[in-house]
C-alpha cells in the first residue's frame, strides 16, 4: 500500500468537466460560446455515464458478492450521483437566470408552448402539424410489465392520459421525439421582428391532443435513457477483428443502462410504471429537467451572427510551395488551430504527385468526415503510390467511422491494416519515402493530434515535420512493427510505450532529483490530458520531495494531489479551459541547462503506458524548442482561463501578483504570427 495519496479519477474527470461549466457562466465569455460550454458539459457528461459508470456498474456487479470491494464501488457511485445532481442544479441556474435573459435582450426567444401568440400556434397547426405528426409513433403499455426497449440517447415522451368516457382510469404512452428528422430548435418568427424558436419537445406538447383525440392528456414529461458504451468484442486473439467490432456494435445498441433521466415532476406511481416498464434498477433513476441532451444546443441557431460570438481566427498560412526541398535543410513546426492544418493535405497531396515518392506510410485513430487527407492518400495509390494505412478500429465512438474509411481507403487500392489483439495504436505519424537518382529519403510527420481536419480547427496541437534520419529510421522500425508484427528492439530517438517510455520518464526524473539533491536546479514541466497512473506520480512525488520544482499543465483527469506537506510541496497543477479544446502532449526536463523537451500522442494513463502504441519524439532544432518554450510559459502565465487543481477541486480561477492579464490562447496567437 502506497503512502502516497491520490484523487479518485472519476471524481476528478467531474471536476474537470465543471471547468467546462464554468466557462458557460463566465460573463467575459460572448454569449454563443457559453451556449457552446453548456453543450459540451452535457456532451461530456453523456460519454462519461456511458463510459465510466457504465464500466463502474459492471464493476459493482461483477464484485456484488465481494463485499469489500462492491460497497467501495457503491460508495464512489453514490458520491459520483450526489456531484452530478449539484453541477447539474447549477446548469439549470445558469441557462434559466443567464443564458435565456441575455438571449432575449438581444431579441432573440427560445418559448415553450405556454407562451405562443395565436399566430405561432396557427402557423405550428396549419404549417408545421402536417411533417411532424406522422413521424411520431406512440406505443400504449400496459403497467407491471416489461415490455419498452429505450435507444440510447434519445429523447422521449412519458404521456400520462385519461380516456374522455372512463375518467378514472390512467393509461400511458410513450414515443420517440423525432431530432433526428427536424433537428432541436425550430423556428416559429412569424413577421413580428422577434427570432423565436420552440424545442421540438415543446412543439409536439402543442400537438398531442391531435394525436390523443379520444383522451384527457394529464401529463406530458421528457426521458432519456443512457446506455453502457463498452464493446463487447470477446477474444481478441481470435478470429477477425473487423468481423468482431461490427458484431460489438449491433450489441452496443442494447447496452445495460447506466443512467435514466427524467422530468423531476414526474409522480411516484409514473415512476414506479417506468421502473418496471423498461427493467430499470434504482440506481439507474436520475432526476433532472424538464429538458435532456442539451448537447443539441450545439446547434443552436444564431439569427445575429457572426454577433454574439467569438470573432473567427486567420489562420497562419505555412507559406511553404515545396515541403520535400524545405525539410530537406530544416525542421518545421505547427501549432494548431493558429496554424492552418492545411500542411498536412498540402503535404500529402504533394507526395501523392511527385514522381518520386515510392510510398506512403500513416496511422489513423480519428479521422474526419469527407476527408481530404483520406482523399489525398486515395490519389496517391490511384497515381501508383504505394500507400499502406494502419487504421485503429478501437477508437471509442468512431469505430463505425473508421469501418467506413477502411472501406473506402481499398477501393482505391490503399493496403489497409486494422487493430492489433489487446492494445490500441494510438499514434499520429506518416511517412513518406522517395527515391531520388537512385537514393532513398524518407520525410516524417509527427503530431501529438489525430489526422483529423475538422478536430484542428478546435484542438491545439503540435504537428512537426523532419527529415532526421535517426528519427524516420525509428519510424520505420514502429511501422514494421504495426504492419509485420517486426519486435522493436532499439530505437535512437523515439520514445516507444512498452519498449522505452518509462526507462526514458523515470531516468529524466532521476536526472532532476539528482541535480536537486546537489543544490542545483531541478525543473519540470509537462503538459498532458490525463494523468492517472499511480506509479508515474509517485515517482513525481519522490522528485518534489527532493526540491524538483514541477508545473503540470493538465487538461481533464488529474489524479495526482498537489500541495501536500511531504508528498507534494513542490509541485504546481494548473488546467486551461478556453476556446480551444487543449490537447498537446509535452515533457519538458531542465537538465542543468540543456533542457530536453519531448511531443508526443501519450497521456500519463495505465492505457497510454502499457497498452497502447504510442510515440514521443524529440525537438532539437532551435526555432521550435524556442517557440515551445514561449508557449509553455504563456500558458503557465495565465490568469484569465488557468484554474489550480488545488486539494479540494473546487477549480479557483489563477490569481497572479501582476496586474497586466494573460490569456494564453490569444497571446500565443500573437506570438505566432
Amino acid at each position: 500500500m502506497s503512502r502516497f495519496t491520490f484523487f479518485n479519477r472519476e471524481l476528478s474527470w467531474l471536476s474537470f468537466n465543471y471547468r467546462v461549466l464554468q466557462e458557460a457562466k463566465d460573463l467575459s465569455v460572448p454569449l454563443y460560446d457559453r451556449i457552446k460550454f453548456l453543450a459540451i458539459f452535457s456532451s461530456n457528461l453523456d460519454e462519461f455515464f456511458r463510459v465510466r459508470v457504465g464500466s463502474l456498474r459492471a464493476v459493482m456487479r461483477k464484485d456484488s458478492g465481494k463485499k469489500k470491494q462492491g460497497m467501495e464501488t457503491s460508495e464512489l457511485l453514490l458520491k459520483i450521483k450526489r456531484r452530478v445532481n449539484r453541477y447539474q442544479e447549477e446548469f439549470g441556474e445558469i441557462y434559466r437566470k443567464q443564458i435565456i435573459p441575455s438571449l432575449n435582450r438581444n431579441n432573440i426567444f427560445i418559448l415553450d408552448e405556454n407562451n405562443l401568440s395565436p399566430a405561432q400556434i396557427d402557423y405550428i397547426l396549419t404549417e408545421l402539424s402536417s411533417e411532424i405528426l406522422p413521424e411520431i409513433t406512440p406505443s400504449i403499455f400496459e403497467p407491471g410489465k416489461i415490455n419498452l426497449f429505450l435507444k440510447n440517447k434519445a429523447l422521449y415522451h412519458f404521456v400520462e392520459l385519461v380516456s374522455r368516457d372512463e375518467k378514472e382510469t390512467l393509461s400511458y404512452s410513450i414515443f420517440e421525439i423525432p431530432v433526428e428528422k427536424f433537428g432541436r430548435f425550430i423556428n416559429i418568427s412569424v413577421a413580428d421582428g422577434k427570432h423565436c424558436y420552440i424545442f421540438l419537445d415543446d412543439l409536439i406538447r402543442v400537438l398531442l391532443p391531435l394525436l390523443f383525440e379520444g383522451f384527457v392528456i394529464r401529463g406530458v414529461h421528457s426521458v432519456k435513457l443512457t446506455r453502457d458504451a463498452e464493446l463487447d468484442i470477446g477474444d481478441e486473439f481470435s478470429g477477425s477483428m473487423l468481423e468482431k467490432i461490427k458484431k460489438g456494435l449491433k450489441k452496443r445498441k442494447n447496452g445495460l443502462t447506466s443512467r435514466f433521466l427524467f422530468d423531476k415532476r414526474l409522480s411516484k406511481n409514473s415512476l414506479k410504471i417506468l421502473k418496471k416498464g423498461i427493467g430499470l434498477a434504482k440506481e439507474d433513476m436520475i432526476p433532472g429537467g424538464r429538458y435532456h441532451n442539451f448537447s443539441d444546443f450545439f446547434g443552436f441557431p444564431n439569427p445575429l451572427s457572426p454577433l454574439l460570438e467569438s470573432p473567427a481566427m486567420s489562420q497562419i498560412k505555412s507559406g511553404i510551395a515545396d515541403y520535400f526541398k524545405v525539410m530537406k535543410s530544416e525542421n518545421r513546426l505547427f501549432y494548431y488551430p493558429y496554424h492552418d492544418y492545411s500542411v498536412v493535405t498540402d503535404f500529402l497531396n504533394q507526395a501523392a504527385t511527385d514522381p518520386d515518392v515510392r510510398c506512403i506510410k500513416i496511422t489513423f485513430y480519428r479521422v474526419a468526415s469527407n476527408s481530404k487527407i483520406v482523399e489525398a492518400l486515395c490519389n496517391a495509390s490511384k497515381n501508383g503510390k504505394e500507400v499502406t494505412v494502419f487504421v485503429e478500429l478501437k477508437a471509442r465512438f468512431d469505430e463505425e467511422s473508421n469501418i467506413d474509411v477502411s472501406g473506402e481507403l481499398k477501393e482505391a487500392g490503399v493496403v489497409v491494416h486494422y487493430s492489433i489483439p489487446g492494445i490500441k495504436v494510438h499514434s499520429k505519424i506518416c511517412l513518406v519515402e522517395r527515391v531520388v537518382d537512385g537514393r532513398v529519403e524518407h520525410y516524417g510527420y509527427l503530431a501529438t493530434g489525430n489526422f483529423n481536419e475538422k478536430t484542428a480547427k478546435i484542438y491545439t496541437d503540435f504537428g512537426y515535420f523532419t527529415s532526421d534520419p535517426a528519427i524516420t529510421s525509428d519510424m520505420k522500425k514502429v511501422f514494421d512493427y504495426l504492419l509485420n508484427f517486426v519486435p522493436i528492439e532499439k530505437l535512437n530517438k523515439l520514445i516507444v510505450p512498452s519498449v522505452n517510455f518509462l526507462e526514458w520518464f523515470y531516468g529524466n526524473i532521476d536526472r532532476e532529483i539528482k541535480a536537486a539533491n546537489e543544490g542545483k536546479k531541478g525543473i519540470i514541466i509537462i503538459k498532458v490530458n490525463n494523468l492517472e497512473e499511480k506509479s508515474v506520480i509517485e515517482k513525481l512525488y519522490q522528485a518534489s520531495n527532493a526540491g524538483v520544482k514541477i508545473y503540470l499543465i493538465v487538461r481533464a483527469i488529474c489524479c495526482l494531489i498537489p500541495g501536500v506537506k511531504d508528498q507534494s510541496e513542490n509541485i504546481k497543477v494548473f488546467s486551461i479551459v478556453g476556446k480551444f479544446l487543449e490537447h498537446p502532449r509535452v515533457f519538458y526536463f531542465h537538465n542543468g541547462g540543456d533542457a530536453g523537451i519531448w511531443l508526443g500522442s501519450a497521456d500519463l494513463m495505465g492505457r497510454n503506458i502499457y497498452r497502447r502504441i504510442e510515440v514521443v519524439f524529440p525537438i532539437e532544432d532551435f526555432a521550435s524548442r524556442t517557440t515551445i518554450m514561449q508557449i509553455l510559459k504563456s500558458q503557465l502565465k495565465d490568469n484569465l482561463q488557468s484554474r489550480v487543481i488545488n486539494k479540494s477541486q473546487n477549480n479557483p480561477y489563477r490569481k497572479s501578483k501582476s496586474t497586466r492579464t494573460h490569456n494564453s490562447q490569444e497571446e500565443i496567437y500573437n506570438l505566432l504570427k
